[in-house]
């Protein structure tokens, strides 16, 4: 709980500052000017600390940075010890097993001021709706070690041969396009719940008004929307199976007895439906120590 309440330190002080526009604009300044007053009192003692810790241990300049929590402050003072670079390329690689899982990959060509730029590699394993999976993974990763970062730039790869089916491919440089334009942006929401699933489990959930079939593989967390790709019914009551001659594992649709690849973004491997019989992946990351879902924001015209 004492590790929730630190780490959701900056929403509610935001909410503050925000509530305290409502005594006048006079009022929000000297409520802003008094956290920044605050922020660089702790930030020079910070400073200060981090100084004497290294030069007794040089060591210990990793193991603060290895933890999230000192870790964001580092940052938020300019005093992380490691560079913009390193701290993207490690934040790339906590996301490239999962990256990996879906037939992708992703590098970091450079750092160009507050401008990252990376090239996508391999191929979404099933439909575009894989290429939301990547995209937010790699963002997330990307602004969670580097808040510094203002944008972020795809180069596509070169095209390479490879076995699977051309209408099976999404090409590196249209992933975040596809993404862009067919979605609205995501927010994350954080369910312990996934945490509780046992290896083989399938279990439903409810988050943000959406119905979510999640599983749990080893020690990964696959979710997806409850709608089968094949004939489009719920998948309440599915569950895995582990194909013959093979360690792939495929979630069974109770309805009409269609198989998913749920590693790989949820492709059809019954050889019928073409790209439109996937299962519609949900993205699911560690996020502040906590499992969690990322799911589109309502558009303008849903609200209204």
């Amino acid at each position: 709980m004492a590790e929730t309440q630190w780490r959701t330190a900056g929403d509610r002080i935001q909410a503050l500052l925000d509530a305290s526009a409502v005594s006048g604009a006079a009022a929000r300044e000297r409520a802003e000017h008094l956290v920044r007053e605050v922020t660089d009192l702790y930030g020079a003692a910070l400073a200060r600390l981090m100084g004497h810790a290294v030069q007794v241990s040089p060591e210990l300049a990793d193991e603060l940075a290895a933890d999230d929590l000192v870790a964001s402050l580092l940052l938020v003072h300019g005093l992380h010890p490691h560079s913009v670079e390193r701290r993207i390329t490690d934040a790339l690689d906590t996301v490239r097993p999962y990256l990996g899982s879906h037939g992708g990959d992703v590098h970091l060509l450079h750092v160009d001021g507050d401008v990252v730029r990376l090239q996508f590699s391999g191929s979404c394993k099933s439909c575009p709706s894989s290429a939301v999976t990547l995209e937010l993974a790699v963002e997330d990763a990307v602004r969670a070690a580097a808040p510094e970062v203002s944008s972020i730039e795809v180069v596509a790869a070169e095209p390479q041969p490879d076995t699977v089916s051309a209408s099976n491919i999404i090409p590196a440089q249209s992933l975040l396009d596809r993404v862009h334009a067919a979605h609205a942006p995501a927010a994350w929401h954080p369910v312990p719940e996934l945490a509780e699933l046992s290896p083989g489990e399938v279990g439903g959930f409810r988050v943000a008004d959406v119905t979510v079939l999640a599983c749990r593989v080893g020690d990964d967390v696959y979710a997806y929307r409850d709608r089968c790709g094949g004939c489009g019914a719920s998948l309440a009551g599915a569950v895995l199976h582990r194909r013959m001659a093979s360690a792939d594992v495929v979630l069974r649709c109770p309805s009409c007895h269609a198989h998913f690849d749920v590693v790989h973004a949820g492709a059809s491997i019954d050889g019928s439906g073409g790209d439109a019989a996937h299962l519609d992946p949900v993205p699911v990351l560690t996020r502040d120590g906590v499992l969690s879902m990322a799911l589109p924001r309502p558009s303008a015209e849903s609200v209204a």
